[in-house]
């Protein structure tokens, strides 16, 4: 028997929820919550298999919350998210809690059916258009990382003065007056400048300047002496 926890903030849905779900005789609805807190108690009190978790209760994210509090102290918890949100966003955010599966609200029941056996079992089965869009997102962070440990391994490459000139970059200041500050002629600023892009794969000083502050680097040319 596979011993269901429903989170659903419209009672009349929740009740006809689980009525149709009862009516597999391997699904026991053992309990039903309206609100992220509700569900929250009786998960760690009661011993479900599966959750299924609305994600707009009480408040527009509740059910991401409250799946963040199940999980961190039951890690095994099996949560499926049964909502009518299918922004890429809001399920990318509802993912990272550690549910086991998605499922947006609509469907036959026999497919809520199927993906609770799933779950069971340990051997989910995503929506394709789900699957595609944690995939994205993966691969994103994954080309994330590249370019910042890419990026990082150019700075440390970089010679003190080419540090320097990348700070002075920072504080947006112009050729010349880089010029200035260093006492070197523009001729040796614009070579400099040439030899940083080079070696950043960029086509402008500004664009230098754009990846740094996006990734969040700026604070490795600050504070240095350099020589």
């Amino acid at each position: 028997m596979i011993k269901v926890l429903i989170a659903e903030d419209f009672t009349i849905l929740c009740d006809d929820l689980k009525k149709q779900l009862e009516r597999d005789e391997e699904i026991k609805v053992i309990g039903c919550a309206s609100t992220g807190k509700d569900i929250v108690e009786m998960a760690l009190k009661m011993d479900a298999d599966v959750i299924l978790m609305d994600i707009e209760m009480e408040s527009r994210n509740a059910g991401i919350l409250a799946a963040e509090h199940i999980r961190d102290i039951k890690h095994d918890q099996k949560i499926i998210y049964l909502t009518v949100h299918e922004t890429e966003d809001i399920i990318i955010t509802a993912m990272g809690t550690g549910a086991v599966d998605y499922v947006v609200k609509g469907g036959a029941i026999e497919n809520l059916i199927e993906h609770v056996k799933n779950a069971h079992m340990g051997k989910p089965v995503m929506e394709a258009r789900i699957q595609n869009t944690i995939m994205n997102e993966y691969k994103r962070l994954q080309r994330s990382e590249r370019s910042l440990l890419y990026f990082i391994n150019n700075v440390s490459q970089l010679t003190a003065a080419e540090r320097e000139l990348v700070k002075l970059l920072l504080e947006d200041r112009k050729i010349k007056e880089i010029a200035g500050i260093r006492c070197v002629e523009v001729i040796t600023v614009k070579t400099q400048i040439k030899s940083l892009l080079r070696k950043f794969g960029c086509s402008r000083s500004k664009e230098i300047v754009s990846i740094i502050r996006e990734l969040n680097l700026s604070h490795l040319f600050e504070e240095q002496t350099f020589g």
